[in-house]
């Protein structure tokens, strides 16, 4: 035996006198041993690493609600998204699982995800990502965010060709349905602040929604003008107004410069404004002095050159756009093709991650006792839920309880 891979574990029993005097009269098998004061007889033995055998525990089918948990999906700074099954629709969705310590350390991470959850608590349009239910544990310390199922985000589709561009008739279908929910979001007097491909997802019919609107502000729906004076969103797609440092600006021209900036990059695979540092940045932003790759769509560069007017007042608005030709226009669909995730030929039908899950649940008999505390978990948020629900009829808003409730656990 190679002492190099010899591992020495001690390990404690409890005999009784006669097996303990059995045991010390052995052959000396055992290794090396003593007796402590309690009469428990301590020995160590000598184990080969390549003996050792780890065993999987045994996987267990978690329950929240009415919404029995999957596979790891994504995750980002503020926790992860998981599939899951909403077991009395029988439908699929995604769940956002957010730590609150994880939130507290970053700025605004506690009031960016209200803000997220009491806006879109109000938003219903096929664009925009619907959220479903939302849950708290105060032990766990997660919050969980039931939301529809989608097959990943643009960013990620454009990671995974060399091109880092989509064809023009893909970035024109998804196009379309960015301005049509941001059409839709600006008509509920919302401002996203954050538009860029990473918050772009696709659902299982290519259907776009809008999603991460944990910068987005509501404004004031009586107010004659758009204003607004802060800005969160992402640098690269910020417009010149926000980088110049202006106090004001228009709020919904800026979601219009940052839509241009997507579309620049879904068409070229590059963005119009890069450098070293955030400041270099703002400079080539507020300089405005940008070159358009060569497109086979005259249409779609004079789209991005309205969209991208240094001067707010004649920048393209949303109205503007869906009057332009390249958003009128429809593009013929060509043998090229960025698909969707995922992209293992093995799973193109993309089956459910939750299915052993629920065999775990109802076909095997060894799921039941592991299923009764998942079970007794479940009732503590049902408890909350309906809670939550007595208290909303009584207040007659349930965005205005909900987002009481939410601040106590700040």
């Amino acid at each position: 035996m190679d002492k190099e891979n010899d591992t020495e574990r001690p390990i404690n029993v409890h005999l009784s006198s006669t097996e303990d005097e059995q045991l010390l009269h052995t052959s000396g098998d055992i290794g090396n041993y003593f007796q402590d004061e309690g009469g428990s007889l301590n020995f160590f033995t000598r184990v080969d690493s390549a003996e050792i055998i780890y065993h999987e525990r045994p996987k267990k089918a978690k329950i929240i609600g009415n919404y029995l948990i999957g596979h790891v999906l994504g995750e980002g700074s503020y926790g992860k998204v998981k599939e899951c099954l909403d077991t009395e629709s029988l439908s699929r969705r995604a769940v956002k699982i957010l730590k609150q310590r994880q939130l507290k350390r970053i700025p605004n991470g506690v009031s960016n995800v209200k803000r997220e959850i009491i806006l879109l608590k109000k938003l219903h349009n096929k664009h925009v990502i619907k959220l479903f239910d939302v849950f708290v544990s105060e032990e766990k310390q997660k919050i969980y965010l039931f939301m529809e199922y989608c097959v990943g985000s643009l960013q990620s589709m454009l990671d995974n060709v060399e091109s880092k561009c989509f064809p023009l008739w893909q970035a024109h279908l998804y196009f379309v349905q960015l301005i049509d929910g941001v059409d839709y979001l600006h008509s509920r007097g919302i401002v996203h602040k954050d538009i860029k491909p990473p918050n772009l997802l696709l659902s299982l019919d290519e259907t776009l929604k809008i999603t991460d609107l944990g910068v987005a502000e509501e404004l004031d729906m009586y107010s004659k003008v758009d204003c607004c004076s802060l800005s969160q969103g992402s640098p690269a797609f910020q417009a010149p107004e926000i980088a110049d440092g202006a106090e004001y600006f228009s709020a919904f021209k800026a979601d219009v410069w940052s839509c241009g900036v997507t579309l620049f990059n879904i068409t070229t695979g590059k963005l119009p404004f890069m450098a070293d540092n955030i400041y270099k940045l703002f400079e080539c932003i507020v300089k405005c002095e940008y070159t358009i790759p060569e497109l086979d769509s005259p249409h779609c560069t004079d789209c991005i050159k309205g969209m991208l007017k240094k001067d707010s007042t004649e920048r393209f608005s949303i109205k503007d756009i869906k009057s332009h030709e390249w958003y009128r226009r429809k593009l013929g669909r060509s043998k090229e093709y960025v698909p969707p995730p995922p992209y293992n030929k093995d799973d193109m039908l993309r089956r459910m991650s939750v299915i052993p899950n629920l065999e775990i649940l109802y076909m095997e008999e060894s799921a039941e006792s592991e299923t009764e505390v998942e079970l007794q978990h479940v009732e503590d948020y049902k408890k909350a839920s309906r809670q939550h629900s007595n208290d909303n009829k009584k207040k007659g808003s349930s965005v205005k309880n909900f987002s009481g409730s939410f601040c106590k656990l700040s």
